[in-house]
């Protein structure tokens, strides 16, 4: 006789029903969705990037559709943080679990953000995404220097109590390196990987796609690249790790499980279907029923290769 399988875990020291989670920039501020899709059918989810002060995104065109992917450049358009915590967050419903994503141009601008949302209900705790690849200033060089890295952790950890994700950018030499200083840092977790940098062109007026010429792919596309690095990083470091790039489906989540990751993430998926992530959490339950796991966290880092 089946028995229903326990899909909790604990991602950075954050209790959740079930490994799922949604990607920053992917589902607003969490109730834009939520006529498709009851919030508590997930673990909890990752809010958009918020800054100090509202922040204008790039003019359009700031996505196009690639093969197996899309390719964005709105450079972390928000509300704010105050207006966030005013006007946002009342909106959620009780019980779900909120990891407030985190950017500023400067170190200081970042962890002032940290404090400015220690202590507010409903946040579970912090990502901090060092690692947008289409912005003008902040993101990815912090995301690829191991020195900047350390010093944008360090400010960060010291500016707040609440659990600290760091989200990585896969444009880098060594994503273990990268893991491994956030590790050394105090970060609580890593989430792998943010969108991949990338150019796409129309022939027809030789120009790119985007406003801003690069742009961040997600998707399918870069799955396999995900899977690699999340892979990387659960062999260089202790604290749990996130996994996020191209997850669609229950098995596309397990195969991050497998390779380490203690939860996920679904991003672009919700774009064309805005009820994917709580069909991954379904499909994840689907797996252990049929594979007989009674725990989601038998999974975690089970992957058998010689």
């Amino acid at each position: 006789m089946s028995t229903t399988p326990d899909l909790s875990v604990e991602f950075a020291g954050i209790p959740l029903r079930n490994p799922v989670l949604t990607a920053s920039g992917t589902f607003g501020y969490g109730v834009e969705l939520e006529p498709f899709l009851d919030l508590r059918r997930l673990g909890g989810f990752v809010a958009k990037s918020l800054t100090l002060e509202p922040r204008h995104g790039n003019p359009p065109p700031r996505i196009a559709e690639t093969p197996a992917g899309m390719l964005n450049a709105i450079s972390l358009e928000n509300v704010g943080v105050e207006a966030f915590i005013e006007e946002k967050l009342p909106a959620v419903p009780d019980g779900v679990p909120v990891i407030a994503s985190v950017f500023g141009t400067e170190i200081e601008l970042y962890a002032e953000v940290c404090k400015r949302l220690t202590g507010v209900p409903k946040v579970a705790g912090l990502e901090i995404n060092a690692s947008c690849p289409h912005v003008k200033a902040g993101g990815i060089e912090f995301g690829q220097s191991p020195d900047a890295l350390g010093r944008l952790v360090r400010a960060c950890r010291q500016a707040t109590t609440l659990p600290l994700v760091v989200k990585l950018s896969p444009n880098v030499t060594s994503i273990a390196e990268m893991a491994r200083v956030c590790e050394g840092e105090g970060a609580s977790g890593i989430a792998a990987i943010n969108t991949v940098q990338a150019l796409e062109v129309d022939v027809e007026t030789r120009r790119p796609m985007l406003s801003n010429g690069l742009g961040g792919l997600s998707g399918p596309a870069i799955r396999p690249v995900a899977l690699r690095m999340v892979w990387q990083c659960a062999q260089a470091v202790s604290i749990p790790i996130c996994g996020v790039g191209g997850i669609s489906t229950g098995e596309d989540a397990v195969a991050f499980l497998l390779c380490g990751a203690t939860a996920i993430q679904v991003g672009t998926a919700s774009y064309l279907n805005p009820a994917a992530a709580g069909e991954v959490a379904d499909g994840i339950a689907a797996y252990c029923e049929r594979h007989g796991v009674a725990s989601v966290r038998e999974l975690i880092g089970a992957l058998e290769h010689s």
